[in-house]
């Protein structure tokens, strides 16, 4: 017993020199250090331009914004200091605003902090309460951004016996009939060997936005046999009407100048005459940009021209039969041409009208 007790002695000491020594090879660890200058951008409702001075003891770095409204480039290097661009957008809201820009090397961090002054008015005004939350002004490239629009691709007859054949962009002759020109989007209707071709886009289908003041700036085309729309279509779609529809703003050029909005459900449908609509005289129409708009909320949708009431209706709680519009809708410009209401039959198609053109300057979405 004392032989075994005497050997423990000795063994303990020598596991503990093992366990505390290590190997003289082993790297020792090396902390990695970043550092950023300015540490911090005030910009004024303006915006503006600014660089970041970047050094890390590591051996490349990235970077990253917190918001949309900032822009940084490049994103990130293999060189171990260098600079970035920072672009402040300019803010359209009267309130200010914060953000920031982090800066990665290994496992360091710097954060350099963003503010930027509130504007005097809104660039962009809405009803009390609602905020941007995205917009098309058309005012880059020459293409709708493929990562925001969609065409539809559809043969004449589709829906409501309308003429045109949808395609996406460009006829099979190389014609537009979707561009961006002069801040702009532009879909053209035209006929091309014997066929009408026209252009339907879309804004974020698969998305859609639920509630919102929702408005776009639009100069509608001449000639009877067209039938321009600024509308609503939901995500989740179905079968129509069961899942509504909501038409912002429709004319048909027979009736110039005459604009109207629309709600369709199961419990009100043009079918049977029982759809929710208003028409209004807006004049110049077709000569001049006007602005189209709904608010869009739980308990009523009401729409605008001009800033003037067009229509309203009110939820009143009898289910989704009256009321659908509590889903994801997605937005809708076309130019249909002829059709049940845009022809009457065919009786007020004019040829010679064509190539005609409806013209959206801009479009808002805001969301509460």
């Amino acid at each position: 017993m004392k032989n075994r007790i005497y050997l423990l002695g000795l063994l303990l000491p020598a596991m503990s020199m093992m366990a505390c020594g290590g190997s003289d090879d082993e790297p020792a660890t090396t902390s990695v250090s970043i550092t950023a200058s300015p540490d911090n951008i005030a910009a004024p409702a303006a915006g503006g331009s600014y660089t970041i001075n970047v050094t890390t003891t590591g051996k490349e770095w990235g970077t990253y914004a917190s918001d949309e409204w900032i822009k940084v480039t490049p994103n990130g290097t293999t060189s171990p200091s260098g600079s970035v661009s920072v672009t402040v957008t300019e803010n359209p809201y009267t309130e200010a605003r914060t953000g920031t820009i982090t800066l990665m090397s290994g496992s360091a961090r710097q954060t350099v902090s963003v503010s930027q002054a509130a504007a005097e008015k809104d660039l962009y005004p809405a009803p009390e309460g609602y905020k941007l939350v995205w917009q098309d002004e058309f005012n880059s490239g020459t293409e709708l951004n493929g990562n925001d629009w969609t065409h539809e691709v559809q043969n004449a007859g589709w829906v409501n016996n309308e003429m045109q054949n949808y395609v996406n962009h460009t006829t099979p002759g190389g014609n537009l009939v979707t561009e961006v020109k002069g801040g702009k989007l532009l879909i053209h209707c035209l006929k091309e060997n014997g066929k009408v071709y026209s252009g339907r886009v879309y804004a974020k289908v698969k998305e859609g936005w639920t509630y919102g003041y929702i408005e776009a700036s639009i100069k509608l085309p001449k000639g009877k046999g067209t039938w321009p729309a600024f509308w609503m279509m939901p995500v989740h779609f179905t079968s129509w009407p069961a899942d509504g529809e909501i038409d912002i703003m429709e004319e048909v050029g027979y009736h110039p100048n005459y604009v109207s909005s629309s709600l369709h459900a199961n419990a009100h449908v043009h079918s049977n005459n029982t759809q929710v609509t208003h028409e209004m005289f807006c004049a110049g129409a077709e000569d001049d940009f006007h602005t189209y708009a709904i608010e869009w909320r739980h308990d009523n949708i009401t729409t605008y021209v001009d800033g003037k009431q067009q229509l309203s209706y009110d939820n009143r709680g009898l289910g989704r039969d009256d009321w659908p519009y509590d889903d994801p809708f997605y937005i809708i410009f076309n130019l249909a041409w002829g059709g049940d209401w845009g022809g009457q039959g065919r009786q007020d198609v004019d040829d010679s009208a064509l190539p005609a053109t409806l013209e959206v300057d801009y479009v808002r979405v805001f969301q509460k």
